[in-house]
């Protein structure tokens, strides 16, 4: 499936609970933090301080969602990217959405409803230059009770709409979220399945359920859900998970939040509810088995 978790599956039981120690920590940089998964093409990137470490083998992979942001996240950053400079914090960002962040110097706005780096054109061609992002952590399905990792979603994996109304094949995070919870299951219950757009050249992911848990997966996933690490990793920007220095911004407090995250749909589109709703008929569990036989995924 992937080797982003190679040396947890190979990690002999009793050295799973061993603590890093001063002379690793020193030659390694100190970098013991937030680890976090990123999309290049096609693959999915194992990130520590912004050092890929490992790389995945396939377009999709196995998560439990262990934890997410209850907000859509903001980020601005002034300057176009440039794969040539120095990583660099984000101008203005907003954890909740709403307002900047009080470490933020430069404020774009006092209100982030009211700025002008969230009107469409701000950004290249019709873009807004504010993105919106929701942070989630994850365990992977075949290491529940391994490393939890950070995943940013853009916008395009979070509020993407699928043109045939009640396509369960090809749902975006926010769709993914209202279809879970429609049919009376939490996030944490469940292995989903992302993989990659492969019509997309923007990182565009899909999701859909695999299977439910076992009761001692379940156990293992709503612990990690609850762990500093996964609280850290729905907080923190990707310049702090990545230890850029240049930044400021303390880690904001974090809540615990309930996994059944409750969907931000996108501000500036009208959605028809009917069209919205998945189709009746096809309930969770009827989906999963008619997967289970599907080997064209």
């Amino acid at each position: 499936m992937s080797n982003v978790a190679l040396f947890n599956q190979q990690l002999p039981d009793y050295l799973k609970n061993v603590e890093v120690d001063d002379v690793t920590r020193a030659l390694s940089g100190g970098s013991t933090g937030v680890k976090r998964i990123a999309l290049g093409n096609n693959k999915f990137i194992l990130k520590v301080s912004g050092a890929e470490i490992s790389k995945s083998n396939d377009n999709k992979m196995e998560i439990v969602i262990v934890n997410a942001s209850p907000n859509v996240s903001r980020t601005f950053y002034a300057k176009a990217w440039d794969p040539k400079a120095d990583a660099a914090p984000p101008d203005c960002w907003s954890n909740d959405g709403e307002k900047p962040d009080a470490s933020i110097k430069e404020p774009q706005s006092p209100m982030c409803m009211n700025c002008p780096q969230d009107i469409a054109g701000s950004g290249q061609g019709s873009t807004k230059a504010c993105r919106k992002n929701r942070r989630i952590a994850v365990a992977l399905s075949a290491d529940l009770n391994g490393d939890v990792y950070q995943m940013t979603l853009q916008s395009k994996s979070i509020f993407y709409d699928s043109k045939k109304p009640g396509d369960l094949d090809h749902m975006p995070f926010d769709q993914y979220v209202r279809y879970v919870g429609s049919q009376g299951y939490n996030l944490n219950t469940l292995v989903t399945e992302m993989r990659f757009d492969e019509d997309s050249t923007v990182g565009k992911l899909f999701f859909r359920p695999v299977r439910f848990l076992e009761k001692d997966e379940w156990e293992v996933a709503k612990k990690q859900g609850e762990t500093k690490t996964a609280k850290a990793a729905i907080t923190m920007t990707v310049a702090q998970a990545d230890g850029i220095k240049k930044l400021e911004a303390p880690v904001a407090k974090a809540e615990a939040v309930e996994v059944e995250v409750k969907a931000i749909a996108e501000p500036t589109k009208r959605v028809d509810k009917k069209a919205a709703e998945p189709a009746p008929k096809r309930d969770l569990k009827a989906v999963m088995g008619d997967w289970s036989n599907d080997d064209a995924a």
